[in-house]
Order: structure tokens, then C-alpha cells, then sequence
């Protein structure tokens, strides 16, 4: 019987089990692994074996992908300097992308206060520590029309690049709709630069550029240099509070009601205000490993379902997120909820 078929007999508890331990194995193999590259390094094993370095050696021999043979080799040096980077690889403390962010700003003065700082944190966490012990500067504001490369495939939609310091400078490089593109536009990125500064790069069509140009000019006698990122910053306020009225019913002057209890469905204002504030704005489902830190995507879900008696009252309705609210639909109504997703829509509330 193969590990698939070993794997589906096991009971939920100890399938969950199962992962915690394999997932700790892997922990200790990867620290064993950067412990042994780091010494295979450091003797230039490499060379007799018929490569030239390090990365040729991972990837022709060992067969590592190319991001996964440099994430470890840079642990591997890395912990050469710090062996304390190997300990918390093992117990899953820092995992390798983070030391691999961290490496080139350690120091014998920093690197103990900073890899404890790094602990169990997310790569955009890193990424905010390492903006603050190497800030960069911001990008200089511009706008210029990218080149126009020639290929058979043509895009049917036009597409602009480009790129915002929050809070500082932009720069913006449009395509116009009639031409093609060697490539598809990029993804949007945000990326730490230096404490409180941040470079967001994201792709607009042409009709979201003219509309930028138009803002621009609109703005000249308050933003002299019509500046991208005051008016994106500004347009983002708008929408903030646009969205909180429409999803949170946040307003300035809420109206005052007799009961906080409704026989509706639907969940009125004040109880929506209450109820995404005591949750602050965030999943409140709580499993063994903790809460849920989901904070997009958030319904307003009855703990008792309202099919089953449950009050919208402020005490039984709780911030979820879309896929702890159809979790727990399906934990209450059976399996057909997955089965026949038309019918979740009567228990959702968000």
C-alpha cells in the first residue's frame, strides 16, 4: 500500500498529526542540509566534482531548483558566520527565504537582535525589518512611453506600467492600446524601501492613465508638481471611506435604534459598526493552531445560523472570513454545501 493510501485511512486528527510531523522533519532535514552545503562550501568540494560553484554544483547534481539552490547556499554562508540560524531552521523559526533577505545585513554587532526580531515572521515582514537597517532612496517622479516591440500576438487591451513610492515620488510608463506587448504587464508588487516608504508597481490601461492626466491637471493649484502618489493617496482616502459606509456602515452621525436585535437576515448598520469593530476588522474563527489573521474577503456570519434560530444580535454575529463562513456553513449542514454551492448562499450572511 503506497503513502496515498496509508494517508486517506488516517482519521482527521491523525492526518493532522501526520503533517505537524513531516513538516518538522522537513525543518530538521533543511537545517542538516545548510549545515552540510555550509562545510561543502567552505572546502570547495564543488570544483573536484566537475563544477565550477557552488550554484552549478546544486543545480546540475543535486538537481535543486534555481531560487531553491540559492536560498541555500546563502543560509549555508550565512550560518557559517551565525550558527544560530541552523537552530532556527530547525525549529522553523526563520525558514530560508527570510535568511536569505537577512544575510547581507547581518553583522557581529546586530545579528542576534535581528534573527530574534525575525522570528516566525512573514517574508513582507522581513522585508520591512531589512528597509529599516539598509533604507533605500525613492525613485525619481517620471513619465515616459515604453518601446514598442514587434510580435504576432496582440494585446486587446491597452496597458500602462508603472510604478508608486507611497508617499514620495512616481514613475509611470504607458502603452497604448493599439500596439503589442512582448510580454505579459507584471504583477503587482509593494516593496519596503526605507521605514514608512514603500514602492508600488502595478499596470493601468489607458483610460485609467488619461484619467490620472486629467486629475493632474485638476490638482495643479494645490499639487504643483502633480505628483502621482499625493493623488493616488488621495483617491484611496475617497475609496476608503466610500467602501466603509457601503460594507461597515461607518458614518459620522449614526442614527439611533430602539433593539439591536432583528428577525432579518440581513445584519443592520449599527450591528455591522459594533461588530467589525470589537472583531477589528479581521476573521475572529479560532482553531487549535489560533485565529484566523484573514483581513480581505470578511463576511458577517451568525455563529448560530439564522436558518437554525440563531438572533442577528451583535453577540451572535462574527466577522469571517469568505472561507471560514462556508467552513463552518458546511460543519453545520453536511457535506452538500460543497457539493452544491448555490445552497451555501442561504446560510451566508456577508
Amino acid at each position: 500500500m503506497n503513502d496515498a493510501c496509508v494517508l486517506r485511512e488516517l482519521a482527521d486528527p491523525e492526518l493532522i498529526a501526520e503533517v505537524n510531523r513531516l513538516a518538522a522533519s522537513e525543518r530538521q532535514a533543511t537545517s542538516r542540509l545548510v549545515s552540510a552545503l555550509a562545510e561543502f562550501d567552505a572546502r570547495r568540494l564543488y570544483l573536484g566534482q566537475g563544477c565550477s560553484s557552488m550554484f552549478a554544483y546544486c543545480t546540475r547534481v543535486l538537481h535543486l531548483a534555481e531560487h531553491a539552490a540559492y536560498n541555500r547556499i546563502e543560509a549555508a554562508r550565512a550560518a557559517r558566520r551565525f550558527p544560530a540560524i541552523l537552530m532556527m531552521l530547525a525549529d522553523g523559526r526563520l525558514n530560508l527565504s527570510a535568511v536569505r533577505l537577512l544575510a547581507p545585513h547581518l553583522m557581529d554587532g546586530n545579528h542576534v537582535e535581528v534573527l530574534r526580531e525575525a522570528s516566525h515572521k512573514s517574508k513582507r515582514e522581513v522585508e520591512e525589518i531589512v528597509a529599516r537597517l539598509r533604507p533605500r532612496p525613492d525613485t525619481p517622479s517620471s513619465i515616459r512611453k515604453l518601446p514598442t516591440p514587434h510580435l504576432s500576438v496582440t494585446s486587446n487591451r491597452a496597458m500602462a506600467a508603472s510604478q508608486v513610492d507611497v508617499g514620495s515620488q512616481t514613475s509611470i510608463a504607458l502603452v497604448p492600446a493599439s500596439d503589442t506587448v512582448s510580454r505579459p504587464a507584471e504583477r503587482p508588487k509593494i516593496e519596503p524601501l526605507a521605514p514608512e516608504r514603500y514602492k508600488v508597481q502595478f499596470t493601468v490601461n489607458r483610460e485609467t492613465y488619461d484619467k490620472l492626466r486629467e486629475a493632474q491637471d485638476l490638482l495643479r493649484h494645490r499639487l504643483r508638481g502633480g505628483d502621482p502618489a499625493a493623488i493616488f493617496d488621495r483617491a484611496l482616502t475617497l475609496l476608503l471611506e466610500h467602501l466603509k459606509k457601503q460594507k461597515l456602515a461607518v458614518t459620522g452621525r449614526p442614527r439611533s435604534t430602539r433593539s439591536t436585535m432583528t428577525r432579518s437576515r440581513h445584519v443592520p448598520a449599527a450591528i455591522r459598526r459594533t461588530v467589525w469593530a470589537r472583531d477589528g476588522g479581521r476573521c475572529r474563527f479560532e482553531g487549535p493552531a489560533g485565529r484566523c489573521g484573514e483581513t480581505g474577503r470578511l463576511e458577517f456570519h451568525h455563529v448560530v445560523p439564522y436558518a437554525c434560530g440563531g438572533p442577528t444580535v451583535a453577540s451572535n454575529v462574527e466577522l469571517r472570513c469568505a472561507a471560514h463562513n462556508r467552513y463552518e456553513a458546511e460543519q453545520w449542514f453536511g457535506m452538500f454545501v460543497r457539493e452544491d454551492p448555490s445552497s451555501y448562499r442561504a446560510f451566508a450572511t456577508g
